[in-house]
């Protein structure tokens, strides 16, 4: 309603003041015909009908001229009066902005006073922005000599929120994902704010928290708690160690996790190596000793032999004497080129173990005599294990034991026996046929996706352990026991809690802000994260055939526009570009050239901007070309879409100009590579971060505000 009399106030305040003056006029006459008899009521009516084609002129003429005064009086006073105050905000936002003088003397001179306030409030704030610098450049040095230093780690560092958002990934990190991405396009995913599962298996990465979750409640078991774990990126090809430790808040409370990642693919590959020479080893070996075991027992079975024959098998011994030498020197040659060991394994605490898995199995008791391991002798008995692949291992094991065997109760051990430990699972009932353990040994366990099958035999091979069963026929009681390395504790690795420093790395803030994955409606809108983003096409007809030729977009995070996670990225069209076209973005044919088509960029921007708001300059004309190509692609932009050509017709009702090119101007932001898609969303993204505060001053704060807010104006019917 308020809108309509804003829009309508002209011809409301003219029909008003007309309504008046008819009113004065009508009033005089009634009190001059209220005291007249009939015939004089009659004569003054007669007078009036004679006259009533002049008096009726004369109204049009006090009704122009209203009009006339009316419509200077809001040039010249009331609509000057309204654009100053929305330039006025804008001195807030764009200490740099002065208001254009207009209308009246007046209203002129006003303008020139709050133009010599501006100048003052922006003298007040350079200085006490110098101060502020000034002060901080101690703290900015040693936060440049932390960015350098983890820039330059060969460790991949990853920091996150308790929610799994990524508050902080250095450069090595980056390369790391890259790589296992295939390109730096479509490494999107590696970025403030996204989300640590989209990276690295959920399960292992809940399965590590677990176990530092346990580590913080049990102090006296692991002073400083620490989780490790080895996974594969790119279907396998890259094998990453991965160790994590915890970050806590003031009430020591898990706040959240660093993740140091340590590309071990050319260890794996050398064990692999190792493996594969040590089976031709024990083959050719093998045979080699039973071709001279032969020529011996010949030659001592038949001792009657010809000089001429006992010479040949001699020679057959030394032959394979000397191939058997040589095949050592060479084993042992190759094992000297080769470093490391088995690559899958954490050192573990026995207890721990023991603790993990009573958490993991709902029908496993503890044997009596390790009721107190993690005591006495046992607090020093710890293991090489992959506790995430054992652990699913003995559940998988669990639950075939429960649901074919019907056993109710499983009872758990682990002892030291020599040089190793037994990790022993014993049941009561009948005995398990050698069909029965061999289908369970080799059926495989699927843990996660893009992971090369497991199975339990599998896994206890990777420890270097072995699996026996035994059936006790007195007591009716079958045991499981597996073999497992023993190991030294070594002191882990000490990370301590990073402080915030350049934004393009990493963003501590985020530690305070919920997660991403709830409803967005009424989350305010400088929480949110966004995609600011701008295309570039082969004209401005979707429907007509016209095709994206340019996607880029920036993102912001926690209110900051993080300038080095970017997406830009040309397209190959499948057409000739036009010279009008070309003559506005300057992209060629030439450049195009090799380029991927729509159907490879169109995902990868779409990895890239998940999970966030998308933010656009008259977004409604770039949505409708990535609409055009759902059916293709059977991608979906889903998620909301705020635009600021919508958003300055909110914030500016009474401004003329909402172009981008106004906007910038208006604001402050220096336009740089306008009309190029990564260049006009660079700017669009600036704008939008200086309109949220003048959004708030209208009282809309959150997403939900926004659109609704957004949806009124005039630019939000038209559609493409």
């Amino acid at each position: 309603m308020r809108k309509i009399l804003f829009k309508y106030r002209f011809w409301l305040l003219l029909a008003l003041m007309f309504a008046s003056q008819l009113a004065i006029v009508g009033g005089f006459f009634f009190v001059i015909v209220a005291d007249r008899d009939a015939a004089q009521r009659q004569l003054i009516e007669q007078l009036l009908l004679q006259r009533a084609a002049p008096m009726l002129m004369l109204a049009l003429l006090l009704v122009t001229a209203q009009g006339l005064a009316l419509k200077a009086l809001i040039s010249r006073y009331l609509a000057p009066m309204a654009r100053m105050a929305e330039e006025a905000v804008l001195l807030m936002s764009n200490p740099g902005y002065r208001i254009a003088p207009q209308g009246a003397r007046e209203v002129r001179e006003l303008g020139a006073k709050l133009n010599r306030l501006a100048t003052s409030h922006q003298q007040l704030r350079d200085d006490v922005q110098a101060k502020i610098e000034a002060a901080n450049e101690a703290l900015a040095e040693e936060r440049n000599r932390l960015a350098a230093l983890m820039s330059e780690l060969a460790q991949g560092v990853l920091v996150c929120n308790i929610e799994g958002r990524i508050l902080l990934y250095n450069t090595r990190a980056r390369k790391l994902f890259e790589a296992a991405q295939g390109s730096a396009a479509s490494a999107a995913s590696v970025g403030l704010g996204r989300s640590v599962f989209g990276l690295l298996e959920r399960g292992l990465i809940i399965h590590a928290l677990e176990q530092i979750q346990f580590q913080l409640q049990h102090p006296e078991r692991a002073a400083s708690p620490l989780s490790v774990f080895v996974t594969s990126l790119k279907a396998g090809q890259i094998i990453v160690r991965a160790q994590m430790v915890p970050v806590l808040d003031k009430a020591r409370s898990l706040n959240g996790f660093v993740l140091t990642l340590d590309d071990i693919t050319r260890k794996v590959e050398a064990e692999i190596r190792r493996e594969r020479l040590q089976q031709l080893l024990t083959h050719e070996t093998r045979d080699m000793l039973a071709n001279i075991r032969a020529a011996v027992e010949i030659m001592q079975d038949f001792p009657e032999l010809s000089e001429y024959k006992r010479q040949q098998f001699i020679g057959i011994i030394d032959n394979e004497s000397q191939r058997l030498t040589g095949q050592i020197e060479d084993a042992d040659r190759q094992r000297a080129d080769d470093h490391g060991g088995q690559w899958r394994l954490e050192e573990m605490r026995g207890s721990d173990l023991l603790a993990l898995l009573l958490r993991r199995l709902d029908n496993v008791v503890l044997e009596e005599n390790c009721r107190d391991a993690g005591h006495g002798d046992d607090a020093t008995l710890w293991l090489q294990v992959d506790s995430y692949a054992l652990t699913h291992t003995l559940t998988y094991l669990a639950h075939r034991l429960t649901h074919e065997q019907a056993v109710p109760q499983i009872r758990i051990g682990l002892k030291r026996v020599g040089r190793l430990a037994h990790l022993e699972l014993g049941w009561s009932g009948n005995a398990l046929s050698v069909d029965t353990l061999h289908s369970w040994e080799n059926e495989s366990l699927q843990l996660s996706v893009g992971q090369a099958d497991l199975t339990l035999s599998s896994v206890v091979a990777s420890h270097g352990g072995e699996a026996v069963y035994q059936f006790d026929v007195s007591r009716s009681m079958s045991y499981l026991r597996i073999l497992l390395p023993l190991a030294e504790r070594h002191a882990p690795l000490e990370i301590g809690v990073l402080p915030p420093g350049r934004p393009e790395f990493y963003d501590f803030d985020l530690f305070r802000l919920s997660g991403q994955d709830a409803a967005l409606d009424e989350r305010p809108l400088t929480e949110l994260h966004y995609t600011v983003f701008d295309t570039e096409t082969t004209g401005l007809e979707p429907a007509a055939g016209d095709e994206i030729i340019s996607i880029g977009a920036v993102r912001i995070v926690n209110g900051r526009l993080l300038e080095q996670e970017i997406f830009d990225q040309l397209v190959q069209p499948g057409q000739f570009l036009r010279p009008e076209s070309t003559a506005i973005h300057g992209i060629t044919d030439a450049m195009l050239k090799g380029r991927p088509r729509i159907d490879e960029v169109l995902p990868q921007f779409h990895r890239f901007a998940e999970d966030t708001v998308l933010v656009g300059h008259n977004a409604a004309f770039d949505m409708k070309f990535l609409q055009m190509k759902e059916a293709r692609t059977n991608i979906r932009f889903s998620q909301p879409v705020l635009d600021t050509l919508l958003l300055s017709q909110v914030i500016h009702p009474n401004q003329e100009q909402h172009s981008l090119e106004a906007l910038a101007r208006r604001f402050g932001v220096d336009i740089v590579g306008r009309h190029t898609a990564v260049g006009d969303a660079s700017v669009t993204a600036e704008v939008f971060l200086k309109m949220i505060p003048l959004l708030a001053e209208k009282g809309i704060v959150t997403l939900k505000q926004a659109l609704d807010a957004a949806q009124q104006t005039a630019y939000a019917r038209i559609r493409y």
